[in-house]
């Protein structure tokens, strides 16, 4: 993209006078029918961004950072716009929260909002699937959001092309999923179920990768009757868990479950009870997230960490240091770690 179009360049497409541009933007004076058309054709010829950008160039208005997730009620969500809002206001920024829903034109028409809102970062946050159509789409964003002097930053997302001018924030996901993984291989398991992943989700293939690096690193064989994509959350996990243990007849050939979520784990601890069989006496459970209802279930749950408040954090940091220029790429991985709890029971002959 070029330089950011200004009220200068509308003028002259137009061909009307800067005060007639203004004018016609801000709506309370009355212009003529002719001057109006052309400039609004202007306006929309050189996608140039009016009135909420040009107050907060003026310095007129408070200074905002967009937050835009799937849905506002995820404990990583809460805690990554937790952690935005902290640092935005010990930079005098206000925080706008909102929810996609996973549709991208959702998605799309609150970036174009959070553009025309001058918004100085918008942060997109959570997995996806990365397709050409979402590296076109993420392209775009950067290019418009950095042509009206914001900053696209993407948290917990893919990276996009090197070239595509976007603060990326990531967490190291298939070293968490490696290290749980490592951690049930090395209390003996050894048929270990892997349950409320998400196939083609960012996330959710990149827990799966490091499950099946640390199964190899192990010498342990991949078995595709142990593997259960079904998606996040505690309906996908009970279901899942509910419907092994069904075919199982209750008497599962594993002894370990990994599931891709905190929710999905303690569902499954649910599905386990009913069929009579205890965590960890006769089933070994671990998450991912650390959620808070990781520490609040019987027994503790075993997870891995993920450092949403800090992403959140980061993400403002960066975005407004204003030491790189923007138009270059900037990425960040923050590492992951696992809390162990007594969810996990060593077994013998592993």
């Amino acid at each position: 993209m070029g330089d950011r179009v200004t009220i200068r360049d509308v003028a002259a497409r137009a061909g009307v006078s800067v005060a007639t541009v203004s004018r016609v933007l801000a709506g309370n004076y009355p212009t003529s029918t002719a001057s109006r058309a052309k400039v609004l054709r202007a306006v929309k010829d050189l996608d140039y961004v009016a009135n909420a950008h040009a107050r907060a160039l003026a310095g007129a208005g408070r200074k905002t950072i967009a937050v835009l997730m799937l849905d506002v009620v995820g404990a990583f969500y809460a805690q990554v716009a937790q952690g935005v809002e902290m640092e935005a206001a010990q930079h005098g920024r206000l925080t706008l929260v909102a929810s996609t829903g996973s549709d991208p034109a959702r998605e799309l028409a609150l970036v174009q909002m959070m553009r025309e809102q001058a918004a100085e970062a918008v942060v997109l946050v959570g997995g996806v699937t990365q397709d050409d159509e979402y590296r076109q789409r993420m392209a775009r964003y950067a290019q418009v959001l950095a042509a009206a002097g914001s900053r696209l930053v993407l948290c917990g997302r893919p990276a996009p092309a090197p070239d595509v001018p976007a603060l990326v924030v990531e967490y190291d996901n298939e070293a968490g999923a490696h290290a749980v993984t490592s951690h049930l291989l090395g209390a003996g398991h050894r048929r270990i179920a892997l349950l409320g992943y998400q196939p083609g989700n960012t996330t959710g293939e990149a827990r799966l990768s490091g499950y099946l690096r640390a199964l190899a690193d192990h010498g342990v064989p991949r078995d595709e009757t142990l593997l259960h994509g079904v998606g996040f959350g505690r309906n996908h996990g009970y279901r899942a868990m509910r419907e092994l243990l069904a075919a199982a007849d209750g008497k599962p050939d594993f002894t370990a479950v990994f599931a891709g979520d905190d929710r999905a784990a303690a569902a499954a601890v649910v599905a386990l009870r009913e069929y009579g069989l205890d965590v960890p006496r006769d089933m070994s459970v671990v998450g991912y997230n650390d959620d808070p209802v990781a520490a609040d279930i019987t027994p503790g749950l075993t997870t891995v960490h993920i450092p949403a408040e800090e992403m959140g954090r980061t993400a403002v940091r960066r975005a407004l240091a204003g030491d790189l220029p923007r138009t270059a790429q900037e990425r960040h991985l923050l590492g992951t770690h696992i809390v162990v709890r007594d969810s996990v029971r060593g077994v013998r002959g592993g």
